[in-house]
C-alpha cells in the first residue's frame, strides 16, 4: 500500500494560524476492542453570540484520511474550527475507528466489488460510531451544554461519507439508529467531497425527509465520486447523484459544484466559509427552504494537489 499523502497537508496549513483557539474537554465516548474512540469540544469564544438571534447549532465534524488515517485534533483543521467558534458555533470533533486502515485494496474490475464491500464496511462502522458519540452527548447534554435538537454534522472526504450515511441510515430507520435518542435527527449536513456507498442502488429516503444538505466536490474529483460510480446495485454516489435524489423528490439542499476542482475540495474549509455561512445561517438557522445549485469557477479557491486511489491505497 502506498503510504497516504493526505490533501489536508498540501497546503494553506502554514499560511493560516489557529492561535486563540481554545479546547475545552476531551472526553471517551465509546471503548471498542481496538481502542477508545474520543471527543473533542471546543466552545464558542465569548462574546460570539447575539442573545437577540437565533440559537447556533453544535457542529458534529468528522475527519477524512481514506479510511486509514486521519486525526480529530489535527492541526490543519483548527482554522476552521476557530473561525465556526469565533461566529458563535461549538465544534465538537470525533474519533471513529479506521475501518480500512491495514486493508488491501485493489480497484481493476476483477476487484471492483470487493473494493466496495470493504469500503461500505468502513464506512458503516463509522456511522456506528457517530451514533455512539450522539449518545454520549445525549446522556451528558445538561452537563456539556449541548442541545440534542440542534447539531449538524459535518465531514471531509471519508468522514463526509460517513456524515452522509448517518443521515441516510436515519431517514430510513436502520438498526444502527436504535441507539439514538428518541426522534433524533441532525437539523443539517455539510459535506467536503462526500458520497454514499450504497448496495441497494441509488440512495432513497424512505421513512424520513432529510434535513437539509450542504453538498461541495470538485467536478474533477479523482478519490470520491462526483457523481456515480456503480455496478449493479453496488455504488458510491457522489454530491451530484445526490443532489439529484434531493431535487427530484423536494428536498433541501445547496450543492456547490467546484469547476475542474479535484480532491482539494474536501479540505478547501476557509475558501468555502461564505457557502457554509449561508446555508447555516438561511437553511438551518432561519428555517429557509432555500436550494441552490451552483458551478462554481473562483479563482479565489485555492486549488491544491490532486489526490485519488491509488495515492491513498
Amino acid at each position: 500500500m502506498r503510504r497516504l499523502t493526505l490533501l489536508l497537508l498540501i497546503c494553506l496549513s502554514a499560511a493560516l494560524s489557529a492561535a486563540g483557539q481554545t479546547l475545552s474537554g476531551t472526553y471517551v465516548f465509546a471503548r471498542r476492542d481496538t481502542c477508545d474512540l474520543r471527543l473533542d469540544i471546543y466552545e464558542p469564544v465569548p462574546g460570539s453570540v447575539s442573545a437577540d438571534g437565533p440559537d447556533r447549532p453544535s457542529i458534529l465534524f468528522v475527519f477524512g484520511g481514506g479510511f486509514v488515517s486521519g486525526r480529530r485534533d489535527d492541526a490543519y483543521f483548527l482554522p476552521w474550527f476557530k473561525l465556526l467558534t469565533e461566529n458563535g458555533y461549538r465544534v465538537i470533533s470525533i474519533d471513529y475507528r479506521l475501518g480500512l486502515k491495514g486493508v488491501r485494496m485493489r480497484f481493476d474490475p476483477l476487484h471492483l466489488i470487493d473494493a466496495a464491500d470493504k469500503t461500505k464496511h468502513a464506512v458503516d462502522i463509522g456511522v456506528e460510531d457517530v451514533f455512539s458519540a450522539v449518545r454520549y452527548l445525549s446522556d451528558h447534554a445538561a452537563e456539556l451544554g449541548v442541545d440534542m435538537g440542534n447539531i449538524v454534522i459535518a465531514g471531509s472526504s471519508a468522514g463526509a461519507m460517513i456524515s452522509l450515511s448517518s443521515e441516510w441510515e436515519i431517514c430510513n430507520g436502520t438498526p444502527r439508529t436504535a441507539v439514538l435518542p428518541l426522534d433524533f435527527n441532525f437539523v443539517g449536513v455539510m459535506s467536503f467531497a462526500g458520497a454514499i456507498m450504497s448496495d441497494e442502488g441509488v440512495p432513497a429516503y424512505r421513512s424520513l425527509a432529510p434535513c437539509p444538505q450542504l453538498l461541495i466536490h470538485g467536478t474533477a474529483d479523482g478519490a470520491v465520486a462526483y457523481d456515480k460510480t456503480a455496478f449493479g446495485r453496488r455504488g458510491m454516489f457522489g454530491s451530484s447523484a445526490i443532489a439529484e435524489v434531493l431535487a427530484r423528490n423536494g428536498y433541501v439542499y445547496n450543492i456547490y459544484r467546484f469547476k475542474d476542482h479535484s480532491h482539494d475540495m474536501a479540505a478547501n474549509f476557509i475558501a468555502t466559509w461564505p457557502e457554509q455561512r449561508r446555508f447555516l445561517e438561511e437553511n438551518v438557522m432561519g428555517g429557509n427552504r432555500r436550494v441552490i445549485d451552483a458551478m462554481v469557477d473562483d479563482p479565489a479557491v485555492p486549488v491544491m494537489g490532486n489526490i485519488t486511489l491509488d495515492d491513498i491505497y
